[in-house]
């Protein structure tokens, strides 16, 4: 039989050399230590369901800012609504479109976030430009801009209330 010594040691063991039980109580340590650093890790985050108060459909003005340019004041529709897709990078999708002659003209889909304490959209496209579109809620109304060349040139005032349903 092994007997602690004084100290609270124990006697090498008579095998070759290592003491088994301060192997075990380090072993022991070097599991208390992972298993308190993974209960202390954040877990990762979820994308949360985007906030109702942004889905929907949207209609109102996109009004040009640059004179002499291929741009025109258009109204828009927009559909914002939750993506779906497990390919895309962004948990929402704004699908817009212009009226021409009371007719619906699909013009693309962007993706989009939204932070719902600021109330916040934001929609970016990179194709050939960096376009960056930018909205903010307030009631019913969503009140944004377009700006292209990355950020350097505003393009659009856009102003567009939600469409309630009937």
């Amino acid at each position: 039989m092994i007997t602690a010594r004084g100290d609270g040691t124990f006697p090498p063991a008579r095998s070759g050399g290592r003491n088994p039980f301060r192997i075990g109580r380090a072993v022991g340590i070097v599991a208390a230590v992972s298993l308190f650093l993974c209960a202390s890790a954040s877990p990762q985050s979820k994308p949360s369901a985007p906030a109702s108060e942004i889905l929907g459909t949207w209609e109102g003005e996109s009004k040009c800012t640059i004179p002499d340019s291929p741009c025109h004041d258009e109204h828009v529709v927009y559909e914002i609504a939750a993506d779906k897709s497990k390919a895309a990078p962004a948990p929402l999708k704004l699908d817009g479109y212009k009226v021409v002659n009371g007719e619906r003209i699909f013009m693309g889909t962007l993706q989009c976030d939204y932070d719902s304490p600021k109330k916040t959209l934001a929609c970016t496209f990179r194709g050939r430009s960096f376009d960056d579109w930018q909205f903010t809620l307030s009631g019913t109304t969503l009140q944004g801009t377009l700006t292209v060349d990355g950020g350097k040139t505003l393009y659009r005032k856009i102003t567009v209330s939600k469409k309630l349903a009937r």
